[in-house]
């Protein structure tokens, strides 16, 4: 198996998209929604080649065999798509309409609830999420339920943390405490990245640990900021909005001074049975 070099980038700063999907935390979605399917799709792009620099480095160089995978919480299957080539998978989502995606996709996927997998014991080589753990209400039950059906591996792709969220400058540093305190309201929990070794410790894993790279470059930012601030208005629904204003107004100086800079790390953990 050919190793990939480390990514030198990877995803944006939160990860907005996968929020928009929350599962099993949905409550946005009724049907497919225009603009988080939009998001699932650049983020699935963004992501693809640090997902792929985890599983060809940390598993796939190990074995030389075709593994068997799980994805929980596979939404339309970006993901799937992006592991098929290297190994046999499938995914499971709460919501029927991710599924019809996949299937639609060619995918095969169908609907379970992460703390209740249908599936018999050691089912699986890999079984692994992105984004899930962040809204759901029990992640220990879910982590445990991976466990359980899975003979070997359990990774956590991507989990955000929130309380180590940096905005600069300043005058957007409140934007921290509004986020976390949408994203609590809303059912998540901002804080879940940090809390990954203990859930994995819980489940009788050591779990290997690191933060995904990457700080977009000003254009970048610039080329982002309706989007990502679309994403901070829905999270944030109930505060002040003349603030929020002030702080968009803040932002966009920033971003026209070429100063703005924003950064929320996001963790992937994986243990071996």
């Amino acid at each position: 198996m050919r190793q990939m070099n480390r990514p030198n980038s990877f995803y944006p700063q939160h990860c907005p998209e996968i929020l928009l999907s929350a599962y099993p935390h949905r409550k946005r979605m009724q049907g497919p929604d225009a603009f988080a399917i939009k998001h699932l799709r650049r983020q699935s792009n963004w992501s693809r080649e640090m997902y792929l620099w985890l599983l060809d480095t940390k598993v796939l160089v190990k074995n030389k065999k075709r593994l068997k995978a799980l994805d929980v919480g596979c939404g339309p299957g970006y993901v799937m798509e992006a592991f098929r080539d290297r190994m046999d998978v499938r995914g499971v989502d709460i919501d029927l309409d991710m599924v019809a995606m996949c299937e639609a996709n060619g995918l095969k996927a169908q609907k379970a609830d992460a703390r209740a997998l249908p599936f018999p014991d050691a089912t699986f080589d890999i079984v692994y999420c992105s984004m899930l753990l962040l809204w759901t209400k029990e992640p220990s039950k879910a982590l445990g339920e991976m466990s359980r059906i899975s003979r070997k591996w359990v990774i956590c792709l991507a989990e955000p943390d929130f309380g180590a969220r940096i905005d600069f400058p300043e005058t957007l540093a409140e934007l921290n405490g509004l986020l976390v305190e949408g994203i609590k309201a809303d059912g998540g929990d901002p804080f879940i990245g940090r809390k990954l070794r203990a859930l994995f410790r819980d489940c009788g894993m050591d779990a290997e640990m690191g933060v995904h790279p990457g700080i977009w470059g000003i254009d970048r930012l610039r080329e982002e900021t309706e989007d990502e601030w679309r994403w901070v208005e829905m999270m944030t629904p109930k505060a002040d909005k003349k603030r929020l204003r002030e702080l968009k107004n803040a932002r966009d100086r920033a971003l026209k001074a070429g100063t703005q800079f924003q950064f929320n790390p996001v963790f992937w953990a994986m243990g071996k049975k």
